[in-house]
């Protein structure tokens, strides 16, 4: 990683929808950023873990065993 990265910075600089964008690597992982709106399926990928940060919204994520919710104003 090479210095601090404004995430708000990089998610004005595109306008589309569940289009990941990656800013940045850490500990060999790609660091993304997506804009989301409206409902998504639930889906897993076995070779990799998600981590998820909500800047400005609400996020609920429907997982089999449980729910999480986010919300950032």
């Amino acid at each position: 990683m090479s210095g601090a990265i404004d995430l708000s910075e990089k998610l004005s600089s595109f306008s589309s929808h569940w289009s990941p964008h990656t800013v940045t690597q850490f500990n060999d992982c790609d660091v993304m950023v997506v804009k989301v709106k409206g409902e998504f399926v639930w889906h897993k990928h076995d070779d990799t873990d998600d981590f998820f940060l909500v800047l400005k919204g609400l996020l609920d994520i429907q997982l089999p065993s449980r729910s999480v919710r986010d919300r950032c104003t």
